[in-house]
Formats: structure tokens, sequence, C-alpha cells
């Protein structure tokens, strides 16, 4: 083992010019075979009770990941002293960026303490008001957006930041405004079925555009690339928005970023979808170099405990102008950041009416789901420009004690000074260690007497890869290699106090000659309803692959990525779901059909 460590892991990265680069591109490419050859060489294990411990896992995932120890000593302290909750839960659900830490929010020592949360306000605005008058948002909203773009490396120079209720109504206020009857067309680049991007798919073809999307090549599941240059077109075409995520948040797929330079470079509005992204991934963008017309990001109060928040809309300043005036745009969900009075004052009411998801996308989605889609925004009456200005006028009066208190305390967005305090670096190498680890952790669970060896854990998208992001989309099989309910696996977790998602792969391209036989057994086809044609009625529906999704947050850790392991394990008892079935029963809890 020690052999082995010497290669990827341990290359060193301090050496100049030609060689480093050499370097640097040895250390990726032999990452992968490294990091498999060391950990669990030549074994399997289909057991749950034949796992190593954590003790004996972590010597040798440390011992394969050395660089993981440098980041220990400032990262556990973070999460020991202000993170405290995760010690009895595990959260791979989240996506966004936390704002608080757990300890700001719920140990005030003191009632004279300023509450660390905030409150939604809706208004009544268009895009190109906010543009325009925007900076003139009370003195607490504009220190939050200040922190936030300054964080994002986001120039106020060169964009303006928009507040929504959440990133689905984000990008439904672009859908409504965007010239769809001149631009005509919208693509996105999505290899999973997005809550957020549907309302935006349907405005669009409401509004006239023709709406494709990217394919994914199986089974890496990286872009096609011959095909999406071919809709990206020449530069002769009317084109339109080009949505584009630089990672898939299911199967942790990362894009090169020259996909919206060369989108720009052929006339297409870019929108970077950055809700997928780390707490410090914008650092890597190069602004200067691609600067997106649109932007949006999502972000959560506290990780772990409170996922309500809101998103940000960044239109670049030069952009704007595209834009047109909606009289429904006004009503979907723009909104202001005031001050919570106290932390008593976040009721779950509260909390359900302000939920963003720009955390978990699991347990809570469908309890929120006409909000996430904008409903409840929508109720409102559409209002004239000259009303815009009253309102902004009222909602200044509604927050005037609030500015009192702005002027004496500024809030500390301590979850994003906690990132800072890592860096990118750090982080990179945390998240890098842990999910390397974890897909072959995963990938070594096999049932046992399987006359074909089954593998109990299917793995989509990227496996073990030095740049792989830090999301994994899998399933879980029976012994008679039949596909465990995603929504089961899920719930399951969430018994064993771990926090799953759920998810939906599609757009997905098989080679005709070499993956022919995969597509037929792995697609699944989806009903999604039936549809009324004149006098006939046809069932709709869709093909693709469900999935669970697990999301690793820089403040995951390795005992975070062992337990989980250990709960997949426990599906290798062949009895374990019908055992889970019982001792609920027996706990006198509800039954529930699972």
């Amino acid at each position: 083992m020690e052999a082995c460590c010497t290669s990827a892991c341990c290359i060193s990265h301090h050496k100049t010019g030609g060689a480093a680069s050499t370097t640097t591109r040895s250390s990726r490419s032999n990452f992968a075979i490294s990091a498999v050859s060391a950990l669990f060489p030549n074994s399997e294990f289909t057991n749950h009770e034949s796992l190593p411990s954590l003790q004996e896992a972590f010597s040798i995932f440390s011992s394969a990941f050395p660089y993981y120890f440098e980041t220990m000593p400032q990262a556990d302290l973070i999460r020991e002293t202000e993170y405290p909750h995760l010690s009895d839960q595990i959260c791979l659900d989240y996506s966004g960026v936390g704002l608080f830490s757990h300890s700001q929010a719920y140990n005030l020592s003191s009632s004279s303490q300023p509450s660390p949360f905030f409150n939604i306000s809706y208004k009544s605005a268009s895009l190109k008001f906010e543009v325009q008058y925007g900076e003139q948002d009370t003195g607490f909203e504009s220190y939050i957006k200040n922190n936030i773009m300054s964080f994002l490396k986001i120039s106020p120079d060169d964009y303006v930041m928009i507040c929504t209720a959440n990133r689905t109504t984000a990008f439904r206020l672009l859908a409504e405004t965007y010239p769809f009857q001149s631009n005509r067309r919208l693509l996105t680049v999505y290899d999973y079925e997005s809550e957020a991007i549907k309302p935006m798919v349907e405005c669009a073809l409401n509004r006239g555009a023709k709406v494709k999307s990217a394919t994914f090549s199986w089974p890496g599941l990286s872009i096609h690339s011959r095909k999406l240059k071919k809709m990206l077109g020449s530069r002769s075409q009317k084109k339109g928005l080009f949505v584009f995520p630089l990672m898939s948040r299911l199967t942790g797929v990362r894009y090169p970023y020259l996909w919206m330079k060369m989108a720009q470079e052929k006339g297409w509005h870019v929108v970077l979808d950055a809700c997928t992204l780390g707490p410090k991934d914008m650092d890597t963008m190069g602004m200067a170099l691609i600067q997106p017309d649109f932007i949006i990001c999502s972000f959560y109060k506290v990780f772990g405990e409170n996922p309500s928040g809101f998103a940000g809309l960044f239109i670049k300043k030069s952009s704007h102008q595209v834009l047109e005036t909606s009289v429904l745009a006004r009503s979907i969900g723009v909104v202001s950041i005031v001050r919570a009075r106290s932390t008593q004052s976040q009721s779950g009411e509260e909390e359900m009416d302000t939920r963003s998801f720009s955390g978990p996308l699991s347990s809570t989605q469908k309890a929120g789901k006409n909000y996430e889609e904008g409903e409840a925004s929508q109720k409102r009456e559409p209002q004239s420009e000259i009303v815009e200005e009253e309102i902004r006028a009222t909602v200044h009066d509604n927050v005037e004690e609030e500015e009192e208190l702005d002027q004496e305390v500024e809030i500390e967005l301590r979850g994003l000074n906690h990132a800072d305090s890592l860096g990118l670096p750090a982080i990179q190498t945390r998240l890098r260690c842990i999910t390397n680890w974890l897909v072959i952790a995963l990938k070594k669970l096999r049932h046992p007497h399987s006359s074909n060896g089954h593998s109990l854990v299917r793995i989509y998208g990227p496996q073990v890869k030095f740049d792989r992001g830090s999301a994994i989309a899998f399933n879980v099989y029976d012994w008679k290699g039949e596909k465990v309910e995603p929504a089961l696996v899920q719930k399951l977790a969430d018994r064993s106090n771990i926090s799953l998602n759920c998810g939906f792969l599609q757009n997905i391209w098989f080679s005709d000659h070499k993956y022919e036989q995969d597509k037929h057994k792995i697609l699944e086809k989806r009903v999604l309803g039936i549809v009324a044609s004149g006098n006939r009625k046809k069932e709709s529906s869709d093909v693709g692959i469900a999935v669970v999704s697990a999301s690793l947050g820089f403040l995951v850790n390795f005992e975070d990525a062992y337990l989980f392991w250990v709960f997949v394990a426990k599906f290798l008892d062949a009895d374990f779901v019908e055992k889970e079935r019982w001792r609920y029963v027996t706990l006198n809890q509800r039954s529930v059909e699972i």
C-alpha cells in the first residue's frame, strides 16, 4: 500500500513551468489507478458485518490520501464548534451555499443579541426596474448582497443581484422576460429532470420558443460534444438562451467552462446555473474571461438544520436591455430580504412559506411543491410600473425599525466565512478524497453466493476520477439483480439519520453498436399522465433512470461517508427490508408501506 501512495496522491505540486504541467497531468491520470490499488485491493465485501471498523477504514483511507490530513485540523474544528448537530445526522442532500452556522443561529446567549436570521418579503417589480433601482435596497439587504457577491467573486460593477423566492422562480422570471418571440431557442444542459428548469421550459414553449436539450454519452454521461456543437449552430442564425450548469447535481459530472464561451461567440445569451457548485467553486471560473449574461445561485440558512432561504439572480448590466417588461413576471417572486427580530420568530409555518429548497431536495420538496413552482406568488394581482415605486416605498416603511437596527449591528455570514477560511484547495482536496473513496467502497459490495456475481450498487456517470464532482448517482440491487426502488432506499436511509436525494436521469445517448444492450436493459419508461389530443387521449411518458443521489458538501467528513457505506451494505442481507418493516411495527410506530 505504501508504494501505491507515492504515485498520484503524494506527487509534489511545487514545480514550475513545463515540469509543473507534466506533473499535474501525470497526477490526474495516475490518480484513479493509485486510488483503486490502494483501497481494499483484491477485496470484496459480501456481508455488512465483515466491513472494517471505522478506525481500520480511516487508516486505509489516510494512507491512500495523505493530503486529507492537512485539511483536518481546521475543518474538524469548524464542524465541532460551529455545527455540533452534525454529530448525529448525515446530510447528503444539500445544494447551494449556507449563510450561517448552527451555533451562531441557535446558541445565542442573550436575547439582546440580534437574530442572524432573515425573512423574505414579496414585492411587485420587473427585472428591469430592479436592475435600474436595486441599489436603493435597505441597508440590511445591501449588506447581504455585497457579502454574497464578494464571496462569489462577482463584481458589482458588472452585475446586479436580484433576490427571488427560490431558484425555480429565478428561472421562471428569466423565461417570462426573455424575448423568445425574436430569439426563439432555449437550449439546456441537464442529465437529469430538474424541478427548477421545468417551469422555465413550459413558459418558453408557451411563448413560442423551440426547446432542446443536450444529450449525454453512456456510460460516463459526459456531454455528447458533436451533438451540442450542432445545436449551438453557426454565428449567422438567431439564437436564444443557453442554460448551463458547471456540474450535474445528481451524477457529479463536471462540464468544461468553454461551452459557455462557445455559446457566446455564436450569439447565445448564457445563463450559468451555479446552484450545483460548491461554496468556493466560482473562484476557478475566471469571470473576466467568461461573463455569463445571467447567473443563478441559491442560498440557505443553516446546513443540516434550516434549508429555507432565497435565490440570487445576477444580471449583467450590459445585458439587461434584452429583457422585456412582463406583467406576469412582476407577480412571480422577486423578494426583499429583511432582518428577523429573533430566532424564535422562525416558526415552522414561516419556514415552509420561505423555503427555497436551496438545501434538501428530497423530504421537503413534495411538501413545498406548490410554493416551489411559484403558485403562491402568482395569486397576486398584476400591478403597473407606477405602483411598483409605491410598493417599494411601503416596504421601506414596513422595515423602518429593522433599518435602525441595521445601522447599529452588521450581520455575520459565518457560513461564508467558514468556506473562505478553509479555501478552495482544502475543500477540493477533502471532497476529492472522500468522494472517490466512497465510489470505490460502494463498488466493493457484492451479493454472496450469486451465480452472476451481482454487485450491490451501480454507480452512474463518472467513477473514480481526479476531477469528478462531489455527487454520486447510484442504485441498489438485490441478490436477484432487481433494483431496489430509490424512494425505499431514501426512506430507510432517513431512519438511519442519513438524508439522500432521489432523481431521474434522462437525455442519455447510447452508442448503437457498443451499448445497445445496456439501453434496453437500463432505461425505464415513466408515465407522466394522460394528454388529450382532439377526441383522443394518449399516455404521456418519457424514459430515463430513477436513481438515488448523495451530494457531499464541504462540511462532510470521512465518518459520514463511512456510516453511509455501512448503511448501504445492510442491503447485502436479503431480509434487511423485511426486518426494517417489522422493527418499525414493533416500535409501535405508525405503519408505513415500504
